[in-house]
């Protein structure tokens, strides 16, 4: 990719939600109240116990970044990774910092033979954390692409799992009582970031945080 072409990402700049990080208009952030968008407003009690309780994303998934994620993602341009995660640590400095490990999104085993590459694997090796591999997809589920919030939520719904290699003290060790950051590529609803975070909460984490490369605005 050119400098061009990076030089055309559009960062997530404040004023951003306190939750998902989404972009806020600036007249909601006259009060700490005002400081979660509407979506994260929107979310039930149960949901917002269970759910990551905090996300960065290095730039909007619009324009030059969503073609640069395309790239890495289906076109196995892997060295992406790199610059996607620069980009990821001075985004979100405030979720890293403080953290105990950082745990990438798992694809399920079909997609990732066929893929060849976990993409969320990739970025959170270069992230200079310490990565678990703590989660495992038990279950194939349908792309998200072109579904609503909720059914994202149902197709994602039980299809993660505490991975088998992190049993008892070992699980203990790297997951409870720790704060976990969730490494993925993008978040559209968060409803994966949601379904890992509920997962990791079972097993004892005290709170559970998402990075990305990159966010799909929300346009309400």
């Amino acid at each position: 990719m050119c400098p061009a072409c990076w030089a055309a990402v559009h960062p997530l700049r404040p004023p951003l939600c306190s939750t998902c990080g989404d972009s806020l208009p600036s007249w909601r952030v006259i009060s700490i109240a005002m400081s979660v968008c509407a979506r994260c407003r929107r979310r039930s009690f149960r949901l917002q116990r269970e759910g990551v309780d905090r996300s960065r994303s290095g730039g909007a998934y619009e324009g030059a970044l969503r073609d640069i994620i395309h790239a890495f993602k289906y076109e196995g341009r892997r060295s992406l990774a790199v610059p996607l995660a620069r980009m990821m640590r001075a985004a979100g400095a405030d979720v890293l910092r403080d953290a105990d490990a950082i745990v990438p999104v798992p694809l399920h085993a079909i997609r990732r033979l066929w893929r060849g590459f976990n993409q969320a694997s990739d970025l959170a090796r270069r992230l200079d954390q310490r990565v678990v591999h703590a989660l495992w997809r038990t279950r194939a589920t349908a792309p998200q692409t072109g579904l609503t919030a909720s059914a994202r939520r149902r197709n994602v719904r039980t299809a993660f799992g505490i991975s088998p290699v992190l049993a008892g003290r070992t699980r203990s060790r790297f997951i409870a009582g720790r704060v976990i950051v969730l490494i993925d590529d993008v978040s559209t609803t968060g409803a994966t970031l949601d379904a890992c975070a509920r997962v990791l909460k079972e097993a004892g984490a005290t709170e559970v945080r998402a990075l990305t490369a990159a966010r799909a605005l929300s346009r309400t």
